[in-house]
């Protein structure tokens, strides 16, 4: 390809409405462009690089032995309705009618889709077991799009749905997925986790999630750098840090403490550790009661200890809360605590209220909380004597970096984490509601069991620019480069020699396979340069007449300081060679 037959525009600043890296990197770039809130149009040097990770996704999924197919954007509501998600997914999926006032939805993902696929074609265990995939652009109305493609309403997913005759069998897709996943990352030349994760609203009983290792990613990571263990904090299961509760040793005592109503500024007033403190949050649930008779509403407390924070998605799977709860609002808490927050406590509480504590709040004792009334908290508090024990001990909080690993072997350390692909088991959810089931042997009806797999190729983009960048710009690895090879000749117009040498090069280049670009637009060297380090391609070469007096080049990598002298003749073999490392 040569640059004046291609379109680059650069800009020297990003729009002030950029945010993160990727986003102001790729619109300086001139690889996206904004059409409204999260929605792009990818430029022709974007584009290259959405084509390469397909390509790399492709040849794996098909490696894997999945099957292609494409289905539609636009999907009727019928099947969404059989499944309960038209009414449960909110307000991400975006309903529309057609012209004969018709339900449709723009796809976020296709669960419905195909499934309402293999139950008319997949009717027998001997079609068993499949793997259909496709890569299609999909649409989630975020409420506020943001981070350009990382958080975008349009984006493109490779998304693949396996269907087995068993649980066995279906574990054995799910891992077939999972290798086929970590080949697809190491071939993009991204350094990448696979982490235990929580499987969301998709549904399911096993989960991993894919993350692209990036100081700015917006999902903290828990990994034992000693053993394998690595998960979402969110799902990170979280030790008790106290091995057995100890004998009480203070007296309860009521402490004024006038507007202090954080357990960092009680702690700091006291005088005692962070860690001696007991944080309150209260939640709600609503009950449906029976023939419309109005709405039974349960308060519940949970209880974490001052310096760690309450894992949400963990309080949602526990009993009474994870068919939905919410937090209690100010008039609820008043109502049941007898004060506003900032002061409440489980001492002295109604018999209603449902008192939830972490683990090792279970085990702590002569420990600080509130008292359920402003501008006070208690101390020396202790189970049993002060106060029941709980209603239920669960893990209720996030892991920090120093708990003791779950598998036992060392202590976890926590890292960011950009999500670019999903692995779930989905069982029988969505075989179960839409009726999708395949005879066996015997000619009796099976559900099918089923896993999903997907990929955001485009959030790809700005997961490995978060990753790899500089000051001077992106630095794409050669696998997903736009181009691997830029020619820079400087004096392409003035000097004939140097644009001979830049075009007996290109063409070297190109016999050889190599994706390379000739920039013979006859720009300055230092706007030249400026514009190749800013897209990230891996290698230059640049032409100048004096070095090409003596028969070099100078060869640059696209992360290095300096350049290079390298013989003419031998520039391609180099190129090669670091192109096959």
């Amino acid at each position: 390809m040569k640059a004046s037959q291609f379109f680059i525009s650069t800009l020297r600043e990003a729009p002030a409405d950029a945010e993160v890296v990727s986003h102001k990197l790729m619109l300086r770039a001139g690889f996206i462009k904004r059409l409204s809130a999260g929605i792009y149009s990818y430029m022709p040097m974007g584009l290259r690089v959405i084509r390469k990770v397909e390509a790399i996704v492709r040849e794996e999924m098909n490696r894997a032995g999945a099957i292609e197919l494409l289905m539609p954007l636009v999907q009727p509501a019928e099947l969404w309705q059989e499944t309960g998600r038209f009414d449960k997914m909110g307000a991400e999926l975006m309903r529309v009618k057609d012209r004969h006032d018709r339900d449709f939805i723009i796809q976020p993902t296709s669960e419905e889709v195909i499934t309402d696929i293999a139950r008319q074609e997949l009717r027998s265990y001997r079609a068993l077991p499949k793997n259909f995939y496709h890569i299609q652009t999909k649409f989630r109305d975020e409420r506020r799009p943001r981070f350009g493609v990382m958080r975008g309403r349009e984006f493109t997913m490779k998304d693949a749905y396996s269907f087995d005759r068993d649980v066995e069998s279906a574990g054995k897709s799910y891992d077939a997925m999972y290798a086929a996943y970590q080949r697809i990352f190491e071939r993009l030349g991204l350094t990448y986790r696979a982490v235990a994760a929580d499987t969301g609203a998709i549904g399911g009983d096993r989960s991993h999630e894919f993350q692209v290792i990036a100081d700015t990613g917006e999902d903290a990571l828990a990994y034992c750098a000693t053993s394998g263990y690595a998960a979402n904090v969110e799902l990170a299961e979280a030790l008790p840090l106290i091995a057995q509760r100890g004998a009480a040793t203070q007296t309860l005592v009521k402490i004024s403490t006038p507007r202090k109503s954080t357990c960092e500024d009680v702690s700091v007033l006291l005088g005692v550790p962070l860690s001696s403190t007991v944080k309150s949050l209260v939640l709600a649930t609503d009950e449906e009661l029976a023939n419309a008779a109005g709405t039974c509403t349960t308060i519940w407390l949970l209880l974490v200890r001052g310096d760690h924070s309450l894992n949400e998605v963990k309080a949602g799977k526990l009993p009474g809360l994870k068919a939905g709860h919410r937090f209690a609002t100010a008039a609820e808490i008043a109502e049941h605590f007898g004060c506003k927050p900032g002061y409440l406590g489980p001492v002295g509480v109604k018999a209603s209220v449902k008192v939830i504590a972490d683990r090792t709040v279970a085990a702590m004792s002569d420990f600080v909380c509130g008292a359920n009334e402003e501008d006070f908290h208690l101390t020396g508090v202790n189970w049993g004597r002060d106060l029941p024990e709980p209603d239920l001990v669960a893990d209720l909080r996030n892991v920090l970096a120093g708990d003791p690993s779950p598998d036992g072997q060392g202590v976890l350390s926590i890292q960011r984490g950009i999500e670019v692909g999903h692995v779930f088991f989905l069982g029988t959810k969505y075989s179960e509601a839409m009726k999708a089931t395949y005879l066996d042997e015997a000619g009796k009806p099976r559900l099918m069991e089923m896993g999903c797999y997907g990929i955001g190729v485009t959030r790809i983009l700005g997961a490995a620019i978060e990753q790899r960048h500089d000051d001077r710009g992106m630095i794409w690895p050669a696998a997903i480069a736009p181009f691997a090879v830029v020619i820079c000749p400087v004096g392409y117009d003035r000097f004939p020699e140097v644009k001979a040498a830049a075009q007996g090069l290109y063409a070297s280049l190109e016999r050889a396979g190599i994706d390379v670009i000739l920039d013979d637009r006859g720009e300055r060297p230092g706007a030249m340069f400026a514009d190749w380090e800013l897209i990230g391609v891996p290698h230059r070469v640049a032409i100048g007449e004096r070095s090409l007096k003596e028969g070099n080049v100078e060869y640059q990598a696209r992360q290095d300081t300096n350049s290079t002298a390298v013989r003419l003749d031998d520039v391609v073999a180099l190129l090669q060679s670091k192109l096959a490392s």
